[in-house]
């Protein structure tokens, strides 16, 4: 691997981004890609070829691999850790992004839905974090970074999963931070703000909660995924060498309200 220009140089590494075809995780892939890694773009509906990620990636010089997988069966997960150890070896980044959201007042929210956000938004993280992760431990150095969530920190309304979920997160992130640290493996996780993302579109299709979240927002704006790219890339970079167990907001100010 050749020594990096800056401490945030990625150059010749490896990033493993899940939920990389679009909105956070696509924003998230092209700023690792841009900072010189290579991307291994994971997502339930990833196209073998020729994807809007794909195409952003090589665009800017570097190479990406396409995989698909299923986060709510658990044995696909384990498979796509296996196959990604099998033709990689140890990965540098794990950026575990790939989620989903299921929205139902707590009073009529299924046990189906339940059982499916929780495997899908904290168990399957989990699961790539112990494969891709114990092998990270076992060389000595590697970087992991979860998506975790406003509803890491607050309770949120008609997503009770969710917030579970997000709030599992937070407590795996330090975790694992605490078993890892020592190991020269840093594990931080990144809690987006409201984002103007394929999940966010019944929020912003109603006007009443549209104008109530954008008025308590600092910034005075909706966030994109772009302004994730510098948390992303600080956190997979030598620059955050002596960074762990961190939960970062990027929200635009709301939890600072």
């Amino acid at each position: 691997m050749p020594e990096p220009t800056t401490p945030f140089d990625l150059t010749g590494r490896i990033a493993v981004v899940t939920g990389a075809r679009r909105g956070i995780g696509r924003g998230m892939a092209v700023a690792l890609a841009a900072a010189g890694a290579d991307i291994i773009g994971v997502s339930a509906r990833m196209e073998a070829t020729g994807s809007d990620v794909q195409r952003a990636v090589e665009a800017l010089g570097r190479a990406f691999t396409p995989y698909r997988a299923d986060f709510a069966d658990r044995a696909a997960v384990a498979a796509l850790a296996a196959r990604i150890r099998a033709r990689h070896g140890t990965v540098d980044i794990l950026v575990n992004n790939g989620g989903d959201i299921r929205r139902a007042p707590a009073v009529r929210y299924s046990d189906a839905d339940w059982d499916y956000v929780l495997e899908v938004d904290l168990t399957a993280q989990f699961i790539l974090a112990r494969e891709l992760g114990g092998a990270m431990v076992e060389r000595g150095s590697g970087k992991i970074v979860f998506t975790a969530s406003m509803l890491s920190f607050q309770g949120g309304v008609n997503i009770a999963a969710y917030t579970a979920a997000k709030s599992g997160i937070a407590g795996l992130t330090r975790a694992l931070a605490n078993e890892w640290a020592g190991t020269g493996v840093n594990v931080n996780a990144i809690a987006p703000g409201y984002i103007a993302t394929d999940n966010t579109a019944a929020l912003r299709a109603d006007p009443v909660r549209f104008s109530a979240i954008s008025d308590r927002i600092p910034a005075g704006r909706w966030g994109t995924p772009e302004d994730l790219g510098g948390a992303v890339v600080f956190l997979a970079s030598d620059a955050a060498a002596y960074v762990h167990g961190v939960v970062l907001p990027v929200d635009g100010g709301w939890l600072g309200r």
